[in-house]
């Protein structure tokens, strides 16, 4: 039987926002080069939608971190799974993340990257559930929708590895 899924953020309203923020990235990076760390897999769909959006020069690298292991909870422990490929040191650094919950995988990630002499690191995201938040610590710069509790699935995100490819937000409905 298919999963039923609810429309939460329409492709429109994915797309407007994305702009936004791409505009607000741009005006704040003005006359300088960013560097967006896109953190796979989920992240893939949002980075190349927002790198597409910016006015500034753009580099790119990926990362791939876990901490849930085959699990639906976080293990508390993160552990890299891919590592970027170029160094970081002086640049400006924007990790881009798909969703931010409980923020465990990103203040490991951010301390660690800290420590490879980038001149500036900030962290975007697609989503954000702050009620979710255990490390208060992680400071979200740019975020496109805060949203409720919920299990959501497309642009992206997925639930099984299936619905990444939706081009809105959707919540899956059991």
């Amino acid at each position: 039987m298919a999963d039923k899924i609810r429309v939460l953020l329409s492709e429109e309203e994915v797309n407007a926002r994305i702009s936004q923020v791409a505009a607000q990235i741009s005006k704040d990076y003005e006359g300088k080069a960013i560097h967006l760390i896109c953190i796979l897999k989920g992240g893939v769909f949002f980075t190349c939608e927002l790198a597409k959006r910016l006015s500034i020069p753009v580099s790119l690298d990926f990362m791939s971190v876990s901490s849930y292991g085959d699990d639906t909870k976080s293990s508390g422990v993160v552990r890299i799974v891919k590592d970027l490929d170029e160094p970081l040191a002086g640049l400006n650094v924007l990790i881009v993340e798909d969703i931010i919950d409980s923020g465990r995988t990103l203040s490991y990630l951010m301390e660690v990257l800290k420590q490879r002499g980038p001149a500036s690191i900030r962290l975007c995201t697609l989503l954000d559930k702050p009620e979710r938040r255990v490390k208060k610590q992680v400071k979200v710069d740019y975020t496109c929708f805060q949203i409720p509790d919920e299990f959501v699935v497309g642009y992206g995100l997925d639930y099984a590895q299936k619905y990444r490819n939706l081009p809105y937000i959707g919540v899956v409905e059991i």
